[in-house]
Protein backbone atom coordinates (compact mmCIF):
# COMPACT_ATOMS: atom_id res chain seq x y z
CA UNK A 1 0.00 0.00 0.00
CA UNK A 2 2.88 2.52 0.93
CA UNK A 3 4.52 2.18 -2.56
CA UNK A 4 1.01 2.28 -4.12
CA UNK A 5 0.74 5.74 -1.72
CA UNK A 6 4.15 6.54 -3.30
CA UNK A 7 3.30 6.25 -6.86
CA UNK A 8 0.27 7.87 -7.16
CA UNK A 9 1.11 10.90 -4.75
CA UNK A 10 3.84 11.25 -7.19
CA UNK A 11 1.72 11.07 -10.48
CA UNK A 12 -0.85 13.45 -8.76
CA UNK A 13 1.85 15.71 -8.01
CA UNK A 14 3.39 15.81 -11.61
CA UNK A 15 -0.03 16.32 -13.07
CA UNK A 16 -0.59 19.46 -10.80
CA UNK A 17 2.95 20.76 -11.80
CA UNK A 18 2.22 20.39 -15.23
CA UNK A 19 -1.53 22.29 -15.31
CA UNK A 20 0.66 25.02 -12.90
CA UNK A 21 3.39 25.53 -15.69
CA UNK A 22 0.70 25.86 -18.44
CA UNK A 23 -1.70 27.73 -16.41
CA UNK A 24 1.45 30.29 -16.21
CA UNK A 25 1.86 30.25 -19.55
CA UNK A 26 -1.16 30.86 -20.23
CA UNK A 27 -2.74 34.50 -21.36
CA UNK A 28 -5.41 34.12 -19.98
CA UNK A 29 -5.01 33.09 -15.91
CA UNK A 30 -6.95 30.22 -14.64
CA UNK A 31 -7.25 28.66 -18.12
CA UNK A 32 -5.92 24.97 -17.07
CA UNK A 33 -6.78 25.08 -13.64
CA UNK A 34 -10.23 26.29 -13.90
CA UNK A 35 -11.26 22.70 -15.54
CA UNK A 36 -9.18 21.29 -12.55
CA UNK A 37 -11.71 22.97 -10.02
CA UNK A 38 -14.49 21.59 -11.81
CA UNK A 39 -13.99 18.60 -12.44
CA UNK A 40 -12.81 18.27 -8.40
CA UNK A 41 -16.27 19.89 -7.04
CA UNK A 42 -18.33 17.49 -9.32
CA UNK A 43 -15.98 14.64 -7.16
CA UNK A 44 -16.29 16.08 -4.31
CA UNK A 45 -19.93 16.48 -4.83
CA UNK A 46 -20.74 12.85 -5.63
CA UNK A 47 -18.73 11.80 -2.12
CA UNK A 48 -20.63 14.23 -0.03
CA UNK A 49 -23.80 12.56 -1.53
CA UNK A 50 -22.42 9.07 -0.85
CA UNK A 51 -20.89 10.23 2.88
CA UNK A 52 -24.65 11.61 4.17
CA UNK A 53 -26.52 8.17 2.14
CA UNK A 54 -24.09 5.90 4.29
CA UNK A 55 -25.48 7.73 7.43
CA UNK A 56 -29.29 7.18 6.25
CA UNK A 57 -29.53 10.81 4.79
CA UNK A 58 -30.62 11.65 1.80
CA UNK A 59 -30.90 15.08 0.46
CA UNK A 60 -31.80 15.98 -3.41
CA UNK A 61 -28.77 14.60 -4.61
CA UNK A 62 -29.61 16.53 -7.79
CA UNK A 63 -29.47 19.63 -5.51
CA UNK A 64 -25.91 19.01 -4.28
CA UNK A 65 -25.01 18.24 -7.77
CA UNK A 66 -26.64 20.91 -9.49
CA UNK A 67 -25.47 23.91 -7.04
CA UNK A 68 -22.07 22.87 -6.39
CA UNK A 69 -21.07 22.99 -9.96
CA UNK A 70 -23.55 26.00 -10.92
CA UNK A 71 -21.13 27.59 -7.85
CA UNK A 72 -18.42 26.83 -9.18
CA UNK A 73 -19.07 26.76 -13.18
CA UNK A 74 -20.41 30.45 -11.92
CA UNK A 75 -16.79 31.83 -11.23
CA UNK A 76 -16.27 31.61 -14.92
CA UNK A 77 -18.07 34.93 -15.55
CA UNK A 78 -16.49 37.28 -14.12
CA UNK A 79 -13.45 35.92 -14.68
CA UNK A 80 -13.39 35.21 -18.24
CA UNK A 81 -16.67 36.85 -19.28
CA UNK A 82 -16.67 40.47 -17.88
CA UNK A 83 -13.18 40.15 -16.56
CA UNK A 84 -13.86 41.76 -13.17
CA UNK A 85 -11.04 42.89 -10.94
CA UNK A 86 -12.17 43.63 -7.91
CA UNK A 87 -11.93 40.27 -6.12
CA UNK A 88 -14.90 40.84 -3.14
CA UNK A 89 -16.70 41.65 -6.45
CA UNK A 90 -15.44 38.46 -8.22
CA UNK A 91 -17.29 36.56 -4.95
CA UNK A 92 -20.58 38.04 -6.40
CA UNK A 93 -21.63 35.16 -8.49
CA UNK A 94 -20.51 32.26 -6.84
CA UNK A 95 -23.03 34.08 -3.97
CA UNK A 96 -26.01 34.15 -6.52
CA UNK A 97 -25.64 30.80 -7.66
CA UNK A 98 -25.12 29.51 -3.89
CA UNK A 99 -28.22 31.52 -2.88
CA UNK A 100 -30.74 30.08 -6.09
CA UNK A 101 -29.28 26.61 -4.42
CA UNK A 102 -31.10 27.45 -1.41
CA UNK A 103 -34.17 28.02 -2.89
CA UNK A 104 -33.71 24.93 -4.89
CA UNK A 105 -33.65 22.66 -2.37
CA UNK A 106 -36.34 23.79 -0.81
CA UNK A 107 -38.29 23.49 -3.74
CA UNK A 108 -37.18 20.33 -4.73
CA UNK A 109 -38.70 19.16 -1.19
CA UNK A 110 -42.24 20.51 -1.77
CA UNK A 111 -42.02 18.67 -4.85
CA UNK A 112 -41.56 15.31 -3.18
CA UNK A 113 -43.04 16.33 -0.37
CA UNK A 114 -45.35 13.09 0.94
CA UNK A 115 -46.17 13.74 4.98
CA UNK A 116 -43.77 15.47 7.81
CA UNK A 117 -40.62 14.69 9.20
CA UNK A 118 -37.11 14.77 7.40
CA UNK A 119 -37.58 18.24 5.16
CA UNK A 120 -36.13 21.05 7.52
CA UNK A 121 -33.01 18.38 7.95
CA UNK A 122 -33.07 17.45 4.13
CA UNK A 123 -33.01 21.08 3.07
CA UNK A 124 -30.27 22.01 5.82
CA UNK A 125 -27.87 18.97 4.58
CA UNK A 126 -28.55 19.77 0.76
CA UNK A 127 -27.08 23.69 1.55
CA UNK A 128 -24.28 22.26 3.33
CA UNK A 129 -22.93 20.23 0.54
CA UNK A 130 -23.35 22.72 -2.16
CA UNK A 131 -21.47 25.01 0.61
CA UNK A 132 -19.04 22.62 1.34
CA UNK A 133 -17.87 21.32 -1.67
CA UNK A 134 -18.82 24.19 -3.64
CA UNK A 135 -18.56 26.95 -2.08
CA UNK A 136 -15.45 26.48 0.31
CA UNK A 137 -13.33 25.71 -3.28
CA UNK A 138 -14.74 28.93 -4.68
CA UNK A 139 -11.88 30.34 -2.87
CA UNK A 140 -9.34 28.45 -4.15
CA UNK A 141 -10.56 29.37 -7.47
CA UNK A 142 -10.96 33.00 -6.72
CA UNK A 143 -7.51 32.93 -5.27
CA UNK A 144 -5.60 32.00 -8.70
CA UNK A 145 -6.80 35.49 -10.23
CA UNK A 146 -6.05 37.85 -7.03
CA UNK A 147 -3.48 40.70 -8.05
CA UNK A 148 -2.05 40.80 -11.57
CA UNK A 149 -0.37 38.23 -14.20
CA UNK A 150 0.90 35.69 -11.78
CA UNK A 151 0.74 37.05 -8.71
CA UNK A 152 -2.14 34.79 -7.95
CA UNK A 153 -0.81 31.60 -8.89
CA UNK A 154 1.46 32.38 -6.32
CA UNK A 155 -1.03 32.81 -4.12
CA UNK A 156 -2.69 29.67 -4.81
CA UNK A 157 0.36 27.76 -4.84
CA UNK A 158 1.62 29.17 -1.47
CA UNK A 159 -1.83 27.69 -0.12
CA UNK A 160 -1.18 24.07 -1.08
CA UNK A 161 2.22 24.10 -0.62
CA UNK A 162 1.03 25.03 2.83
CA UNK A 163 -1.49 22.59 3.52
CA UNK A 164 0.11 19.65 2.19
CA UNK A 165 3.67 20.92 3.76
CA UNK A 166 1.06 20.71 7.13
CA UNK A 167 0.40 17.37 6.07
CA UNK A 168 3.26 15.73 5.64
CA UNK A 169 4.58 17.10 8.93
CA UNK A 170 1.84 16.09 10.66
CA UNK A 171 1.51 12.45 9.40
CA UNK A 172 5.34 11.88 9.65
CA UNK A 173 5.79 13.25 13.03
CA UNK A 174 2.78 11.80 14.52
CA UNK A 175 4.03 8.20 13.28
CA UNK A 176 7.60 8.98 14.35
CA UNK A 177 6.77 10.57 17.86
CA UNK A 178 3.47 11.19 18.33
CA UNK A 179 2.08 10.13 21.69
CA UNK A 180 -0.62 12.01 23.13
CA UNK A 181 -4.19 12.03 21.10
CA UNK A 182 -5.56 15.18 20.00
CA UNK A 183 -8.74 13.80 19.54
CA UNK A 184 -9.55 10.18 20.02
CA UNK A 185 -13.10 10.06 19.23
CA UNK A 186 -12.65 11.73 16.25
CA UNK A 187 -9.44 10.65 14.31
CA UNK A 188 -7.67 7.82 16.59
CA UNK A 189 -4.54 8.73 14.61
CA UNK A 190 -3.76 12.10 15.09
CA UNK A 191 -1.90 13.28 18.26
CA UNK A 192 -0.46 16.40 19.89
CA UNK A 193 3.03 15.68 18.83
CA UNK A 194 2.14 15.00 15.01
CA UNK A 195 -0.03 18.56 14.93
CA UNK A 196 2.96 20.88 16.43
CA UNK A 197 4.82 18.87 13.40
CA UNK A 198 2.06 20.12 11.34
CA UNK A 199 2.58 23.57 12.10
CA UNK A 200 6.22 23.72 11.73
CA UNK A 201 6.02 22.17 8.62
CA UNK A 202 3.29 24.07 7.49
CA UNK A 203 5.56 27.23 8.42
CA UNK A 204 8.53 26.01 5.76
CA UNK A 205 5.94 25.76 3.75
CA UNK A 206 4.72 29.33 3.81
CA UNK A 207 8.28 30.55 4.02
CA UNK A 208 9.50 28.39 0.73
CA UNK A 209 6.67 30.03 -0.75
CA UNK A 210 7.24 33.30 -0.13
CA UNK A 211 11.05 33.43 -0.94
CA UNK A 212 10.97 31.48 -3.91
CA UNK A 213 7.54 31.66 -5.63
CA UNK A 214 7.64 35.08 -6.82
CA UNK A 215 10.81 34.82 -8.09
CA UNK A 216 10.31 31.81 -9.81
CA UNK A 217 6.77 33.08 -11.72
CA UNK A 218 8.13 36.33 -11.92
CA UNK A 219 5.50 38.01 -10.00
CA UNK A 220 6.87 40.89 -7.20
CA UNK A 221 4.74 40.80 -4.22
CA UNK A 222 4.84 43.66 -1.87
CA UNK A 223 4.67 42.07 1.58
CA UNK A 224 5.37 42.65 5.42
CA UNK A 225 8.93 40.42 6.04
CA UNK A 226 6.72 38.72 8.71
CA UNK A 227 3.69 38.04 6.51
CA UNK A 228 5.34 34.09 5.42
CA UNK A 229 4.82 33.69 9.13
CA UNK A 230 1.09 34.69 9.94
CA UNK A 231 0.09 33.04 6.53
CA UNK A 232 2.30 29.50 7.57
CA UNK A 233 0.29 29.84 10.57
CA UNK A 234 -3.32 30.24 10.24
CA UNK A 235 -3.42 28.62 6.71
CA UNK A 236 -1.98 25.69 8.37
CA UNK A 237 -3.72 25.38 11.56
CA UNK A 238 -6.95 26.08 9.16
CA UNK A 239 -5.74 23.16 6.89
CA UNK A 240 -5.47 20.82 10.06
CA UNK A 241 -8.74 21.66 11.31
CA UNK A 242 -10.27 20.89 7.88
CA UNK A 243 -8.96 17.36 7.58
CA UNK A 244 -10.70 16.75 11.65
CA UNK A 245 -13.69 17.88 10.13
CA UNK A 246 -13.99 15.60 7.10
CA UNK A 247 -12.78 12.87 10.02
CA UNK A 248 -15.92 13.91 11.83
CA UNK A 249 -18.39 13.76 9.25
CA UNK A 250 -16.81 9.99 8.16
CA UNK A 251 -16.72 9.14 12.08
CA UNK A 252 -20.19 10.09 12.27
CA UNK A 253 -21.48 8.01 9.58
CA UNK A 254 -19.17 5.12 10.08
CA UNK A 255 -17.08 5.42 6.68
CA UNK A 256 -12.87 4.71 7.04
CA UNK A 257 -12.20 7.15 3.26
CA UNK A 258 -15.00 9.35 1.38
CA UNK A 259 -14.43 6.87 -1.43
CA UNK A 260 -12.35 3.98 -2.32
CA UNK A 261 -11.35 4.97 -5.76
CA UNK A 262 -7.68 5.96 -4.94
CA UNK A 263 -6.42 3.77 -2.72
CA UNK A 264 -3.86 5.00 -0.02
CA UNK A 265 -5.68 8.18 -0.37
CA UNK A 266 -9.42 7.73 -0.28
CA UNK A 267 -11.19 9.63 -2.43
CA UNK A 268 -11.38 13.52 -4.10
CA UNK A 269 -12.66 14.88 -0.24
CA UNK A 270 -9.82 13.34 1.32
CA UNK A 271 -7.35 15.19 -0.41
CA UNK A 272 -9.16 18.44 -0.32
CA UNK A 273 -10.28 18.34 3.01
CA UNK A 274 -7.42 21.03 4.21
CA UNK A 275 -8.13 23.02 1.43
CA UNK A 276 -11.64 23.39 1.29
CA UNK A 277 -11.29 24.95 5.09
CA UNK A 278 -7.83 26.60 4.44
CA UNK A 279 -9.00 28.19 1.15
CA UNK A 280 -11.07 30.88 2.34
CA UNK A 281 -8.72 32.01 5.32
CA UNK A 282 -5.90 32.29 2.44
CA UNK A 283 -7.52 34.50 0.80
CA UNK A 284 -8.42 36.26 3.59
CA UNK A 285 -5.03 36.27 4.63
CA UNK A 286 -4.00 38.02 1.03
CA UNK A 287 -6.93 40.59 1.26
CA UNK A 288 -6.04 42.05 4.76
CA UNK A 289 -2.31 41.54 5.30
CA UNK A 290 -2.19 44.14 1.39
CA UNK A 291 -0.19 41.53 -0.26
CA UNK A 292 -1.85 41.80 -3.19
Amino acid sequence: MLRWRLLLGGMLIAALVGLVRLDYLSSVPATWLFPLAVLAAVGAASEVVSLLAAGGRRPLASVIYGGTLAVIASNSIPLFVLRETDPLARLGWPLLAFTLSVLAALVGEMIRYRQPGGVIVNVALAVFGVAYAGLLLTFAVQLRVLGQGNEGLVALVALIAVVKFGDTGAYTVGRLVGRHKMAPLISPGKTWEGAAGGVAFALLGSWLSFTLLPRWMAAPIAQPSWAWIVFGLVVGLAGMLGDLAESLFKRDVGSKDSSTWMPGFGGVLDLLDSILFAAPVAFLCWLLLGMI
